[in-house]
């Protein structure tokens, strides 16, 4: 836990003279990339962060966006990389708690968490099979305690993450516009420790997660305690109902060296605090580990000393304990003291504001090759691989995933885990959809394409349930900053975020940035992961019952961009070939168009194309629905193709839409008049998924075999190995 030679010098200087130990500790702390982001905050302000729904306010942890009604949503996404690679159970659920505070300090409660998780390769590898398994279960026991449900996410596996993880977790809140947390303070308020004791655990994380994983610090790692974060909710929106809390920040990163400078600089104030006033939960904790401990369920709490009262009595009615453990002053300093003595005393801007870096970027070499394809061995059997490919990690069920959340509890959930988004009930009558995705495959070829490439994807898959985006979280993770070929995939993702969401006027509402997730074996593949959030009027049914006869429509090419795609990389073993690449006037196109019929309410069935290409994601419907299809692959729109290519190709801006004979006419005319991409390729009936090119039978499955296949066999391999 120190600082760089350079920033010491630059502290030095800034303040006049030699730091103290305390200082240092304080410092390096809030210096540190994961809390600073000085590697990354320059170029961040490309972003587009403005819209006609957002609210900004100093000091929020989430964004916020005005859902209409006099109601908001607010959104925010954090990861726990290095302490789940390290404890995964702990790791996991504390990652769950940290972004749930986050929701609540501008004032909303929590109503759903979303999980992306990332492992090593499961059918090899016995301890990405053990930390998956116990990161799943931290995220589950400490969200189904809660009481929060777990809406979404995703899961993916590849070599790159071996003796790593990551785990992001994103959370959602919702309430009125009215409740917000304005935060501001003055001259003689009180600042308040509220929640769980300081403890020495979780002392250090910041620093922890802003290096390489060489070693396993577990007491890096922090202690999680689900039902003193559920009484601290309660507690905390009963307090803001009552008007008691001036301003609001959790304890996250860098414990209270990093809330107490960020809420102080944030809000042009100083705040001077006792350290013996911490309620701890060891005795003889130097100031230096109360200061930088990453203890969870904490949150700190201006208020003054009319409302101090109240707020103890909530506190005591909640079970919960509350320190008065300073004041603010008017001098813009972090005055911290045990009993009389000075331990540290900074300026709040100088603590809170690291030197931004400019880091060196340079082109990976390894990308003047990666587009060049190898020739590949033929497939004999596309029944015999279709089998393989649906027990497949990657492309099999999560349903022994998200079986194990409950995401059924808080009656807002309307549609459930499994399907492309899941949507929540709000109370003004409207809908919101929420998404995660990433492909770390596509992005290893082409960080700026593969980047925009799950942006789309997120975006198609809130569009099928019929909501329009509103809103994009982005969490950027790669490898070490200071690589300039790493930081160059970090940059070039950036600024195809950037063009998409201009292009599309979403702003981004929130995100994290989470660098130096790298192994003594190497980087991770770069992993933008991006969350959207959509808004629908009404509830669409895009889920009805599939009957025989009922006809599936393909909107969008199918292009020959196979760079990538879980065909190449599972059944060729192929790294390599050029990836998809989204065209922004096509996607949008086709994105309104879509929603435009979702709303006609004309289809069944809606559903997007993407990981496994047209195989997979017609095999999806009928496996769910439990209904076979035949299909005929020259009728894909698209130029001509080779027929693994027609059926793994992974080109964005495709969806399936599935409706009755008697409404084809209808949806053909609306998709012509607006000059969309389709073709007619499927007729819904018996028991087979069949695909076909011209008379010629290319694929067969039985659809009980495949289901039973697909659904059981991640649950399998991880269970019994």
């Amino acid at each position: 836990m120190s600082l760089e030679p350079q920033e010491l010098e630059d502290l030095t200087s800034k303040i006049g003279r030699k730091p103290t130990s305390t200082e240092l500790q304080i410092v390096a702390a809030e210096w540190s990339e994961h809390c600073s982001y000085k590697s990354s905050k320059k170029h961040l302000k490309m972003l587009p962060m403005t819209g006609p729904l957002v609210i900004s306010e100093k000091g929020y942890d989430s964004g916020v966006l005005d859902v209409g009604g006099g109601y908001v949503v607010t959104a925010h996404i954090e990861s726990h990389n290095h302490p789940s690679a390290v404890e995964p159970y702990g790791g996991a659920a504390t990652g769950v708690g940290g972004v749930i505070r986050d929701i609540l300090s501008a004032g909303t409660r929590p109503i759903a968490i979303l999980d992306g998780l990332r492992f090593g390769d499961i059918e090899k590898d016995q301890q990405a099979r053990w930390l998956f398994k116990n990161a799943v279960t931290g995220i589950a026991d400490y969200g189904n305690c809660l009481g929060i449900p777990t809406v979404g996410g995703e899961v993916e596996f590849d070599k790159c993450y071996t003796n790593y993880a990551l785990v992001d977790v994103a959370s959602v809140g919702f309430g009125k516009k009215e409740n917000l947390i304005k935060n501001h303070a003055k001259k003689g308020d009180l600042v308040v420790l509220l929640g769980g004791s300081t403890g020495r655990d979780g002392i250090g994380g910041s620093q922890f997660a802003s290096d390489s994983l060489e070693s396993e610090d577990r007491s890096a790692v922090q202690i999680p305690d689900p039902f003193i974060e559920k009484l601290i909710i309660e507690a905390v929106l009963e307090a803001r109902n009552h008007n008691l809390i001036n301003a609001m920040k959790d304890l996250g990163g860098g414990g209270l060296s990093c809330a107490v400078s960020e809420t102080a600089d944030a809000l042009s104030i100083g705040i001077e605090m006792d350290v013996d006033k911490v309620h701890t939960r060891e005795p003889g904790m130097h100031p230096d580990e109360i200061m930088v401990s990453e203890s969870q369920e904490r949150m700190l709490i201006v208020t003054d000393n009319a409302k101090l009262k109240k707020l103890q009595e909530i506190c005591k009615k909640f079970r919960i304990t509350c320190s008065v453990i300073g004041h603010v002053t008017s001098d813009n300093m972090m005055h911290v003291k045990k009993g009389k003595k000075t331990f540290a005393r900074l300026p709040t801007d100088v603590v809170a504001n690291a030197t931004l870096l400019d880091r060196p970027s340079k082109k990976p070499a390894y990308l003047a090759t990666i587009e060049r394809e190898k020739k590949l061995k033929p497939i004999s059997d596309y029944s015999k691989m279709m089998m393989k490919f649906l027990a497949s990690p990657n492309i099999a069920s999560k349903i022994w995933v998200y079986g194990q959340y409950d995401h059924e509890v808080g009656i807002r959930t309307v549609i459930k885990p499994g399907r492309d988004a899941a949507v929540l009930r709000l109370d003004n009558g409207k809908f919101l959809s929420v998404k995660i995705d990433g492909n770390p495959k596509h992005c290893y070829i082409n960080p700026r394409e593969g980047a925009i490439g799950c942006f789309e994807e997120a975006c198609r898959n809130v569009v099928c349930t019929g909501a329009k985006p509103i809103g994009m979280l982005d969490h950027l993770q790669f490898g070490n900053p200071e690589n300039p070929e790493i930081f160059w995939t970090f940059l070039e993702s950036l600024k195809g975020l950037t063009d998409f969401a201009k292009y599309f006027k979403i702003p981004c509402v929130g995100g994290k940035v989470s660098l130096y997730n790298e192994t003594p074996s190497g980087p991770i593949k770069p992993t933008p992961l991006i969350g959207v959030l959509g808004l629908a009027e009404k509830k669409h049914q895009t889920n009805t019952k599939i009957n025989t006869d009922d006809v599936l429509i393909v909107v969008g090419n199918t292009k020959n961009e196979m760079g990538g795609s879980e065909y190449f990389e599972y059944i060729h073993k192929f790294i390599g070939g050029r990836c998809p690449v989204v065209d922004f006037a096509e996607s949008k196109k086709n994105m309104d168009t879509v929603l435009d019929v979702i709303k006609k309410g004309i289809l069944k069935n809606v559903h997007d194309c993407s990981k496994g290409g047209l195989a997979v994601a017609i095999s999806e419907i009928c496996m769910v629905e439990q209904i076979g299809c035949t299909v005929s692959l020259d009728k894909v729109p698209g130029e001509k193709l080779d027929t693994d290519r027609v059926l793994f190709s992974e080109s964005h801006s495709r969806y399936l839409l599935v409706l009755e004979k008697t409404n084809l006419k209808k949806l053909e005319d609306i998709l012509k008049k607006n000059k969309i991409a389709f073709g007619v390729i499927g007729k819904f009936g018996g028991e087979q998924i069949r695909f076909d090119s011209g008379s010629k039978k290319i694929m067969d499955l039985r659809v009980d075999k495949a289901r039973k296949t697909w659904i059981n066999s991640l649950r399998e391999l991880v269970v019994h190995g």
